[in-house]
């Protein structure tokens, strides 16, 4: 288990520059904006709901998700920066599109949002449903833990890590082919799917290196057990059955504890992407949890 989750979590666990041209018959000025923590593409009209990606992992990978769920609301496909071909920021990198992201809702004067975040995303929505409870009302959780260093490296505390450590340099200096490699394989362990895994794997390699590899080390560093309690709106938590579907429950109900309106659910025959691999019980189990909402 322990190995899977060091393997899945890599990838899984998450803005282009702008160049405006105003043109006369004197002189060409060019306004250069920074990079921005993500893109949104949007789909539908009605309440929000805001569709959070893992981590390397462009927003389109919820399109079938949102074709296949019964919501009637306008959707929000976020992809961070870094990666999807848009431009990356800088560090520290999860807590600026973590804040971004907050601040993008309050800018529109959204209410009564769900959240439906896998992987990173996940940890995304138990942060913005923390910050925000007045303006969440529900979130789904798909494959995610609040603190997948204690599951990968028990008793090593956040502050041992560091964005210019030996394993990150290596990380950097690897070649073309060698990172190829690496994420081939990730990319094995992520699904069951064999059609997926020449997209999971070019994501990974069309990736921004310093923001797959110091992003990385901000994911690591996150422990959002205690901040559960704070999150107030009902949960709903879906985890992946491969290889041990015991353990991995006995993961999600420890690390989430701390969190009292929850229905955790683990899916059958699945690795990371449950969505990819077991579709028709993804899309059933969460129009049956949103059943309610309009």
């Amino acid at each position: 288990m322990l190995k899977l989750i060091r393997i899945t979590i890599l990838l899984a666990i998450t803005i282009s520059t702008t160049n405006s041209f105003g043109l006369n018959r004197a002189t060409d000025l060019i306004e250069i904006t920074d990079p921005k923590p993500f893109t949104v593409e949007t789909v539908g009209q009605g309440k929000p709901v805001l569709y959070l990606p893992g981590f390397a992992t462009p927003g389109s990978i919820w399109k079938e998700t949102v074709e296949s769920l019964s919501l009637k609301r306008k959707s929000y496909l976020f992809s961070y920066a870094g990666f999807n071909g848009n431009a990356p920021i800088k560090m520290p990198w999860y807590l600026s599109v973590k804040n971004a992201i907050i601040n993008y809702i309050k800018d529109n004067d959204m209410t009564d949002i769900i959240i439906i975040g896998h992987s990173m995303g996940g940890n995304l929505a138990v942060e913005i449903a923390s910050a925000l409870p007045s303006k969440i009302s529900k979130i789904i959780i798909v494959e995610a833990l609040p603190c997948m260093r204690e599951v990968m490296m028990p008793n090593v505390p956040a502050e041992s890590l560091y964005y210019d450590s030996p394993y990150n340099k290596q990380m950097l200096a690897m070649d073309a082919q060698q990172f190829k490699k690496m994420a081939t394989m990730l990319a094995s362990n992520m699904t069951l799917n064999e059609d997926k895994k020449n997209s999971l794997t070019n994501w990974i390699v069309e990736a921004d290196r310093n923001t797959w590899v110091y992003g990385y080390t901000d994911l690591l560093k996150l422990d959002l057990r205690n901040s559960l309690s704070t999150v107030t709106c009902e949960t709903l938590i879906l985890g992946a059955s491969f290889p041990d579907v015991k353990i991995a429950r006995e993961n999600y109900e420890n690390q989430y504890s701390n969190l009292s309106n929850k229905t955790i659910i683990m899916a059958t025959n699945s690795k990371h992407f449950l969505m990819f691999d077991q579709p028709e019980w993804f899309y059933k189990t969460v129009n049956d949890f949103l059943i309610n909402e309009k």
